[in-house]
């Protein structure tokens, strides 16, 4: 239960900054990337300011011999670059710039009873479906060669 109410609470957190960020504001995150037009820098600050807290944090975090709420800490393992990572990226970003939202910043959008934060996350789980689809059919069609 302690578990789930720390789950609850770092979420409400992250939730609240992306909200008081604005980074729920899809036109927000898009003027970011309009470089020659209405560019709102503020993203970076919000960015940079994740960068600063996570450098931080994660050495701070880490020297402890296992998170608070688990036995071990679940870090990637995997260090090489390859398609899935790199296509997987681009697809992101290209939908991040189409669309203004993350998942980051369209799962706190849900509270603000808008539709597009609603479409954007049902977009995304079918995307994920789609996806572990694609790496299930391959994964078939490479064992059967």
């Amino acid at each position: 239960m302690l578990r789930f109410l720390s789950a609850a609470a770092i979420g409400m957190v992250f939730g609240a900054g992306i909200a008081i960020s604005g980074m729920a504001n899809p036109a927000k995150v898009l003027n970011f990337f309009d470089v020659f037009g209405t560019w709102d820098p503020s993203l970076l600050l919000v960015m940079a300011s994740a960068l600063v807290v996570t450098f931080v944090g994660y050495r701070f975090v880490l020297r402890r011999p296992a998170p608070v709420f688990d036995h071990k800490f679940h870090l990637p393992s995997k260090r090489k670059l390859d398609l899935p990572l790199v296509g997987g990226s681009a697809l992101f970003g290209v939908g991040w710039g189409i669309a203004g939202f993350c998942p980051g910043g369209a799962i706190p959008a849900l509270g603000l009873g808008e539709t597009m934060p609603f479409v954007f996350v049902a977009a995304m789980l079918a995307g994920i479906v789609a996806a572990k689809a694609l790496q299930a059919f391959l994964s078939r069609r490479e064992a059967l060669a």
